[in-house]
């Protein structure tokens, strides 16, 4: 058996840079335990596996130790692959059922806008040993969403000097967690890191999932709807991002850097 995969880089307009994936389309379903070798085989932050039907466009995303419920940059590398690589919709419109519900994908002159449930954080009492691990001081808030820890640091210098201590923060009971300052640069309203050693993935380059809490917070915090945010990982990459009521609209570019076959 071949399966044809696309690898693209998300979050950016440069090919080696963003956040990469691999991108799976289907004809036929696969097993839960196949997709979990593909992705570990992969071994990316995430792998896409996309089944399309008559009457639905199923999208799931795989970790290289885990199944995951959101993910930001597998979604519009998956959206890009449809639209680009295999055959672009009419509509300009693609809408994945998955685990978090129907997620809409429309093609914009900025890019492509994902339209996601938000997951906003509540205030919860600092956890000395979170930030002692990530290597925080003094954090304007801590919180939690449904999937991650938030802290928010005084400068944008403090989050890109972060060295966490990954094998400690694995056992911590959370998808992950989220590291976010004020930015810097002029065009930019805040910038964020994002770990998740727990799932296999120490630092993820560019995680649209987690602008579903960093959305609502920095909206609230700034009094500003819209947004624009960079991922300072070593990669590196960037997104709109805009509050509308319970939902997040994340706009972003992908690039596709490669085609292959997995021969099974």
């Amino acid at each position: 058996m071949k399966l044809p995969y696309f690898l693209i880089d998300a979050f950016t307009d440069r090919a080696f840079t963003g956040n990469p994936a691999a991108v799976y389309v289907l004809k036929e379903p696969l097993s839960d335990d196949l997709m979990q070798k593909i992705a570990a085989e992969m071994n990316l932050s995430e792998t896409a596996f996309v089944l399309r039907s008559r009457n639905a466009t199923r999208l799931r995303w795989f970790t290289p130790t885990t199944e995951v419920d959101l993910c930001g940059h597998a979604t519009l590398a998956s959206a890009h692959a449809l639209f680009t690589a295999i055959d672009q919709p009419r509509s300009g419109v693609i809408t994945f059922d998955s685990a978090s519900g129907a997620l809409i994908c429309k093609q914009t002159p900025a890019g492509i806008r994902l339209d996601f449930p938000a997951t906003p954080p509540s205030p919860v009492p600092t956890d000395a040993i979170i930030c002692e691990q990530l290597g925080v001081t003094d954090p304007i808030y801590f919180g939690q969403s449904k999937f991650d820890y938030l802290i928010h640091l005084p400068r944008e210098e403090d989050v890109q000097a972060l060295a966490p201590n990954f094998s400690a923060l694995a056992g911590i009971a959370t998808r992950g967690f989220i590291v976010t300052a004020e930015a810097n640069a002029a065009d930019l309203d805040f910038v964020s890191r994002f770990f998740a050693p727990a799932t296999g993935v120490n630092e993820d380059p560019v995680t649209g999932s987690a602008h579903c809490c960093l959305g609502p917070y920095w909206a609230t915090y700034l009094n500003k709807p819209a947004l624009h945010a960079a991922q300072r990982s070593e990669r590196g990459g960037s997104l709109a991002v805009e509050v509308v009521a319970d939902r997040v609209l994340l706009t972003g570019r992908a690039v596709l850097v490669g085609r292959g076959e997995l021969l099974l």
